[in-house]
């Protein structure tokens, strides 16, 4: 199952040192299926987006994901990738960036010649083959159509998902330089939300997250001082704070380290997908591991 992380310590920007594969070639990593693509993205001073990802189809690749990089942002957006749809190309690699702003998608949309067709023109937003991308490029239409609303913008875009196109599951983050947006729909994964004082449970830690199974790791010094608001697809440390977002939940942070959530998909999907309905690729991309 691809993982998803998100944080947010706007305004104020943040040192994180990130390791996208965690003791890659323990024993107990070895026994299990190695990640499809990694990458990091964040934001530079003068708002642009920076994006570092790579495919992990060579040992050149995977020397990448297991690289640490020190990066400063107000915002972060990290993804792991276990393909279901699209070849291991960077191209297919999470995150995408859209409008000044950066995406990533845990889960399974069909029907993508239907989406196609919908997208019409704004199909040239997309560069590679996944459904994950041609998602982003229907919330950044929609968006735009909205006067950049994104609230909106997400909601109407997950709203016609939901009612036309089969859906397995369509959890995501993105970010912008000063805001977070999290979408978890339906309740096929799981999708937290932690909002962090200062210096964490204690008040004197820096942050220091691992994830249960090994796939990221993420450091920042700067959090024993400063506030923020981490969205992750699994608890990643013994924090009882965390909170798993409700299905159909849109959760908005920032401008601040404050977390606003509401249900803006009360209802399953019109044409729901289970694990036997899937490929078998895409099948084995969505169990947990």
């Amino acid at each position: 199952m691809c993982r998803l992380f998100g944080l947010s310590s706007a305004p104020r920007r943040t040192h994180a040192t990130f390791w996208l594969l965690d003791a890659p070639d323990s024993l107990s990593r070895q026994s299990r299926q190695e990640p499809d693509g990694t990458g990091l993205g964040r934001f530079a001073a003068d708002g642009a987006p920076r994006v570092d990802k790579a495919p992990i189809a060579a040992y050149e690749d995977r020397a990448f994901a297991e690289e640490a990089r020190r990066v400063e942002s107000a915002t972060f957006i990290a993804h792991v990738r276990f393909a279901s749809t699209g070849s291991l190309d960077a191209r297919n690699t999470h995150p995408f960036e859209q409008d000044g702003r950066l995406f990533a998608h845990n889960g399974v949309v069909e029907g993508l010649d239907a989406l196609d067709d919908h997208l019409g023109p704004d199909r040239s937003l997309v560069k590679g083959d996944t459904d994950s991308e041609r998602v982003f490029a229907l919330i950044t239409r929609e968006t735009r159509d909205r006067g950049g609303d994104l609230a909106a913008g997400i909601e109407h875009a997950a709203r016609w998902i939901a009612r036309n196109l089969p859906v397995f599951a369509l959890n995501l983050v993105l970010v912008t330089p000063d805001e977070l947006w999290a979408l978890r729909y339906p309740d096929t994964h799981e999708l937290y939300v932690l909002e962090r004082p200062a210096g964490g449970q204690h008040g004197t830690r820096h942050l220091d997250h691992s994830g249960s199974h090994g796939r990221m790791r993420i450091h920042s010094a700067n959090l024993a001082d400063h506030p923020a608001v981490v969205v992750a697809s699994e608890r990643m440390d013994d924090n009882p704070g965390w909170r798993l977002l409700e299905p159909g939940e849109l959760l908005h942070v920032g401008p601040g380290p404050v977390a606003a959530g509401r249900v803006v998909l009360p209802d399953p999907p019109a044409h729901r997908l289970t694990l036997k309905d899937l490929r078998p690729d895409a099948a084995v991309s969505q169990r947990a591991v």
